[in-house]
């Protein structure tokens, strides 16, 4: 369960918020996105990889029914 990945659907969305709320595009994401997580980044795509490698890997053999949520801390807050 990724939230915020760096993608150009969240690049587009994050310019359409700047637009709607005429502030700057640094601002949605620090304070719109990002205002209740531990972890002050986006999550970059090879992130997300990583984690669906290892899952697929067999050092995962191990792993069944799991879900991973990748979220910077926003779940934890």
């Amino acid at each position: 369960n990724p939230a915020y990945v760096r993608t150009p659907l969240v690049e587009k969305q994050i310019a359409d918020q700047a637009r709607t709320h005429g502030i700057p595009e640094s601002e949605v994401v620090e304070r719109i996105m990002l205002g209740g997580v531990a972890v002050k980044r986006l999550i970059e795509p090879h992130e997300v990889g990583s984690l669906a490698l290892w899952l697929a890997s067999e050092d995962a053999g191990m792993v069944t029914g799991a879900s991973y949520t990748m979220d910077g801390g926003w779940t934890a807050r």
